[in-house]
């Protein structure tokens, strides 16, 4: 039983860790996965590769719902309330999804014509 959304799809995006964070020690990069709407670009779920359980919510809890073409709502939540010193690896690694996201339309599109 398949119980994957037709309407729904995965992108995930990557960006170097810096080396004084827990995380980095663990994971080297910062990973994210964004399951999307791909009609809408709303995020349904999210999930990151943060050491702290705390961090990880705070993540979903500031992505989940939101629209992936306003990747600005998005990341001024980052810039303004995360204080953590993944934040830039964060905000790239969302601006990777959105890309990945901009590209996944585009090739639907050239596939209609």
């Amino acid at each position: 039983m398949n119980r994957v959304n037709q309407s729904e799809i995965l992108i995930t995006g990557y960006a170097k860790l810096p080396e004084e964070t827990t995380a980095y020690k663990l994971y080297d990069v910062v990973g994210i996965a964004l399951r999307i709407n791909k009609e809408n670009a709303e995020i349904i779920d999210a999930d990151i590769t943060l050491a702290t359980s705390v961090a990880k919510q705070f993540f979903r809890d500031a992505v989940i719902g939101k629209n992936l073409n306003k990747i600005d709502e998005i990341i001024n939540i980052f810039e303004r309330q995360y204080l953590g010193t993944a934040k830039k690896s964060i905000i790239t690694a969302l601006k990777i999804c959105q890309l990945r996201y901009k590209n996944y339309l585009k090739n639907i599109e050239s596939k209609d014509e």
